[in-house]
């Protein structure tokens, strides 16, 4: 599909309504947004298929779907840090953030040093893009070691007092996946949980609480990531 075709079918989809809705029920605020939900986004993204030009020609519209969309069209590995700094930039919610640290950034090998760079930024969704694409890497490197997961707890423990609601949930979002990617790493989560629950922070008990919440459950569904450790 041709960029002006693609538009095109953005427009067609377009709900003035769904904006408000977006807005009022999950906090979702954007600039220049058309109105397309993030599913019909994807049975889009999967009839174009991968096409790095027309992701960046999509972003560069400054229209908000066609944004979200160019995260589902760019090809991970290809992503330069030039690209990366350009689009963590602009991030201004936590759908966009989230769409491109899931879809693209821990997909590629600078996400460490992102995650790295990143917490350290005082813009909310800039920070937040830390711990989402933490969360993410969970998943998407199924190979690395609990040497570096376990990396990250310092900065994880560092931010937990940042009571910024979209910091503080990906803290524990990325808190909660590191422990559930294996039997080791959900013992070493539980003991960084603990710790935070002890700051005089009411952001790092509610991290620490909700994350125990879910990793003290009997049945806490592991990875097992590295499987050839957890699975041989």
């Amino acid at each position: 599909m041709t960029f002006d075709e693609v538009i095109a079918r953005l427009q067609s989809l377009a709900n003035p309504e769904k904006v408000v809705l977006k807005e009022k029920k999950f906090g979702i605020i954007s600039n220049n947004p058309l109105g397309v939900y993030h599913k019909d986004l994807k049975i889009l993204a999967k009839e174009i298929g991968r096409d790095n030009e027309l992701a960046i020609q999509l972003f560069d519209s400054g229209i908000y779907e066609a944004r979200l969309l160019c995260s589902k069209l760019f090809k991970p590995k290809d992503v330069t840090e030039e690209l990366m700094e350009k689009w963590v930039a602009t991030f201004e919610n936590w759908e966009i953030c989230d769409s491109f640290c899931m879809g693209l950034f821990a997909k590629n090998k600078l996400a460490v040093k992102k995650i790295q760079d990143w917490h350290l930024r005082e813009p909310e969704f800039e920070r937040r893009a830390a711990f989402a694409t933490i969360a993410a890497y969970c998943m998407a490197d199924k190979y690395a070691d609990n040497e570096l997961f376990e990396s990250f707890f310092p900065i994880i423990k560092k931010t937990a007092n940042d009571d910024r609601i979209y910091v503080k949930k990906a803290v524990n979002w990325a808190l909660r996946n590191i422990g559930k990617r294996n039997s080791d790493l959900h013992q070493s989560a539980l003991m960084i949980a603990r710790q935070i629950l002890k700051m005089d922070s009411k952001s790092a008990q509610w991290i620490a609480k909700d994350a125990l919440r879910e990793l003290e459950k009997p049945k806490v569904r592991m990875s097992d990531y590295p499987r050839k450790i957890y699975r041989p």
